[in-house]
């Protein structure tokens, strides 16, 4: 019966027959607009058959779509939202029908283009369905879903095709990405059960929300070109700072890895000028928000580094320190405006964002190319202030204390940039536009900066990963078990130690003279010696460093020096711990046997000047050191006699290692730009003419030199009693006077250049004698061309 009943159209259901009366039999004729009234009419009084006209419009849909008669479809879609918008509904399986149906539609390619379509009816309910909050549950996830199936087939659509309505437009992402992003940070997972309407749901359909919009999210991205990444990214920040979603990290971190992984990879580097611009956006707002920024650049970055980061290498790096620079202000200032009081800013968060900060700094310099890490590195260190210069950098509100913590902040930056740093030629990885200005920071009297400073210089010296192998100073019999890597010195490598070896050797000197140096310092200071032994050292190197560890040896025997007991048991450990190394690497035996006698007397008699017990968390120490002598002392002589019958250079051996004071050295510690200019017109004056015909010639002899070496120390407080009174005198005398002085000194210059000139310049002698010049001056005459005689060779 229920087929002859079918065949029977008035024995057919009354809403298919109002269903059936909407098609026209032209279906270019459009919607029967009558007849849609009639079924308009007969939902409203009737909203229980509206589940059933729903189901008969997306059957007859599907069956439209599977016979190609799109005209048909188009009418079908046209009822649906005439029904959507006159019915209000409570129930959900004409939402789900319809969007099912729109999801067909939008698979459909169409060989005709439609210019009047707009789709911005569906974005809107769609973006609204996913939105929904319907009290049950298993109702809302299904409305949910259609919402994110009816945007997925929206996006389909529009996508690719010129000629339709452009989906990247603001006002419409706008409304695509929050949904999405709601429904991604919803972590409801419900189970769908089967639905009891005709229309059974497919195994898709059973998947949460979460796992069908993370799907939907990673197509649109997928499908971003060039021009439009800003406008899908846009949102997605928006949407973080609304929701208050930077703080957790968790939920940002995880939409940003999704963007960095969906999207096309040559495009990576947008998305971070995004974030970078998004960061400088919110300079003032909690450390905890520019964290939460901080942290998912940190995760861009290591994904970014299978792509490019782009153009903006210097500009994230720029932005990275800007902030830190900031953050410091802020920790100082109390506020983030100046004005005390009128934000309260917690010091332990602006730490955090800091480290984050530098951890990301990091992270970027893994993603680059050798060439563009040591460019960048070159960018952090001209942007840290140095006392006396680059005021333009510091801040306005830190004060003193501001530039030392950015000095440190700066300085651990390029700690984490150096980290991992491979280069085969140290004249590159080590220029001296770098190396100059980093040792300058090493005189600093901050023990923390000079520790930040070694740890750069081991990282860049460090080729082979021998580091690690000499984190603690000791004693070892045998350096085998450390298993060493050492490579040929290189052509450059001898290049790099013949430019700047004198530099590190009286940076370590100097180091090791400072009374604030610890444990930690003379760790890498060791390290740092073993690394250049085992790194660059050809046999010119050793003997230097050979002689730098007998003059570290007496520096902590000098009475002159106020170091305290400590430092000086410390030195003389790292000199007996190094010259253990070094006498093994360099295999005399004769050497080695010196070495080894000096330690065993040692630990009998002084153990205090070994490191296993001076570099202990109780060290081991006595009241005073006043008798150091005999045979717990390396002589120089032995060493000379022993590597000099090894074919080592006896003249240099014998010659004790004296560090020369230079320019660079006093003015890394100026204070302030009176001093700095006072001390350069000292540096200027001693070398000036005046000086030069005061001095009579010296005839240099061996006592000559002898004196020099004795009294360097009292020479030394004489040269800073002079300097003092210059500074005075520059900072007390009036102006007339300086100017008078600076003019004189002017016009010996130029008098001087003058009789240079007319030495240089002056023509030939003519016998046709002298002429008076305009000054009252005698000239010589010239002789022509034509007149002077050229020898034979000469002429041809």
């Amino acid at each position: 019966m229920t087929g002859v009943c079918g065949c029977c159209g008035a024995l057919r259901p009354r809403y298919k027959r109002l269903v059936d009366n909407i098609f026209p039999e032209d279906p270019e004729d459009g919607l029967v607009k009558a007849n849609m009234e009639k079924l308009t009419f007969y939902a409203l009084s009737a909203p229980e058959k509206l589940d059933r006209i729903g189901a008969y419009l997306s059957e007859r849909l599907s069956r439209d779509v599977a016979r190609h008669r799109y005209g048909y479809v188009c009418i079908a879609m046209e009822a649906l939202d005439q029904l959507l918008m006159a019915c209000h509904c409570q129930s959900i399986n004409l939402f789900i029908l319809g969007t099912n149906s729109f999801v067909k539609f939008a698979n459909i390619e169409e060989d005709t283009p439609s210019y009047h379509r707009s789709y911005d009816f569906f974005v809107s309910r769609f973006s609204e369905m996913c939105h929904s909050s319907y009290e049950d549950p298993d109702i809302r996830t299904k409305i949910r879903m259609a919402g994110i199936k009816g945007l997925q087939g929206v996006v389909r659509k529009t996508v690719n095709d010129e000629l339709q309505a452009n989906i990247w437009d603001p006002q419409h992402m706008d409304k695509i990405v929050p949904s999405l992003l709601f429904n991604l940070q919803s972590g409801e997972r419900t189970e769908s059960s089967r639905s009891p309407s005709p229309l059974q749901a497919s195994e898709k359909e059973k998947e949460s929300p979460v796992e069908l919009t993370e799907r939907c999210f990673r197509e649109l991205l997928g499908r971003a070109a060039y021009g439009n990444i800003k406008n899908a990214i846009t949102p997605v920040l928006m949407h973080l700072d609304n929701h208050s979603l930077w703080e957790g990290k968790t939920f940002a971190v995880r939409c940003f890895k999704i963007i960095m992984y969906s999207i096309q990879s040559q495009h990576s580097h947008l998305v971070i000028q995004q974030l970078l611009g998004h960061l400088d956006a919110n300079s003032k707002n909690s450390a905890t928000v520019r964290a939460g920024i901080v942290e998912v650049l940190l995760e861009a970055a290591a994904i970014a580094a299978s792509g490019s980061v782009g153009p903006t290498v210097l500009e994230v790096f720029n932005t990275l320190l800007r902030q830190l620079r900031l953050s410091v202000d802020y920790e100082l200032t109390g506020s983030y405006d100046g004005n005390i009081g009128t934000k309260i800013i917690k010091a332990h968060e602006e730490r955090q964002l800091q480290e984050a900060v530098i951890r990301t700094i990091g992270s970027f310099a893994n993603t680059l190319p050798t060439y563009q890490r040591s460019e960048v590195m070159l960018f952090i260190m001209g942007k840290i202030p140095v006392p006396g210069g680059h005021l333009s950098l510091l801040s306005t509100g830190s004060g003193p204390e501001g530039t030392r913590m950015i000095q440190i902040m700066l300085l651990k930056s390029l700690v984490q940039v150096t980290a991992g740093f491979q280069t085969t030629n140290m004249l590159t990885a080590l220029p001296s536009s770098f190396l100059e200005p980093l040792l300058s920071f090493y005189l600093t009297e901050d023990p923390e900066i000079r520790l930040l400073v070694l740890q750069i210089l081991l990282s860049l010296i460090d080729r082979h990963d021998n580091q690690p192998k000499f984190e603690n100073i000791s004693i070892i019999s045998d350096i085998s078990i450390l298993k060493l890597k050492v490579d040929k010195c290189s052509r450059q490598d001898n290049l790099f130690m013949k430019k700047h070896g004198q530099q590190l050797y009286r940076h370590i000197y100097l180091g090791c003279k400072e009374q604030s140096s610890g444990r930690q310092h003379y760790d890498t200071l060791f390290a740092l010696l073993g690394l250049l032994s085992v790194e660059l050292a050809n046999e010119e190197v050793v003997v230097d460093l050979i002689r730098l560890a007998l003059a570290l040896q007496d520096l902590a025997l000098s009475t002159d020096e106020a170091m305290p007991v400590y430092n000086r048991c410390a030195v003389h450990a790292l000199a007996a711990a190094y010259l253990n190394l070094i006498c093994q690497l360099t295999t005399v035996p004769a050497f080695c046997q010196h070495i080894h006698e000096v330690i065993e007397v040692r630990q009998k008699e002084s153990p205090h000047l070994l490191p296993e017990d001076v570099f202990i968390d109780d060290p081991k120490l006595p009241s005073s050191l006043e008798k150091v002598e005999g045979d717990v002392l390396f002589l120089q002589s032995k060493i000379t006699e022993v590597l000099g019958g090894s074919g080592y250079n006896t003249d240099r051996l014998a010659t004790p290692y004296v560090p020369q004071f230079t320019d660079e050295d006093r003015l890394s510690k100026r204070k302030s730009i009176g001093e700095t200019i006072s001390l350069q017109v000292e540096v200027e004056s001693r070398n000036s003419p005046e000086k030069e015909e005061r001095t009579p010639a010296e005839e240099i002899t061996f006592e000559t030199l002898k004196n020099a070496i004795v009294d360097s120390v009292g020479m030394e407080e004489q040269e800073r009693e002079r300097r003092r009174q210059v500074v005075e005198k520059f900072q007390k005398a009036p102006f007339e006077e300086i100017a008078a002085h600076c003019g004189a000194r002017a016009t010996l210059l130029q008098s001087k250049l003058n009789q240079i000139f007319d030495m240089t310049i002056r023509p030939p002698p003519s016998p046709s004698g002298t002429i008076s010049s305009g000054y009252g001056q005698t000239q010589s005459r010239s002789v022509p061309i034509y007149e002077m005689k050229f020898p034979d060779l000469c002429v041809y």
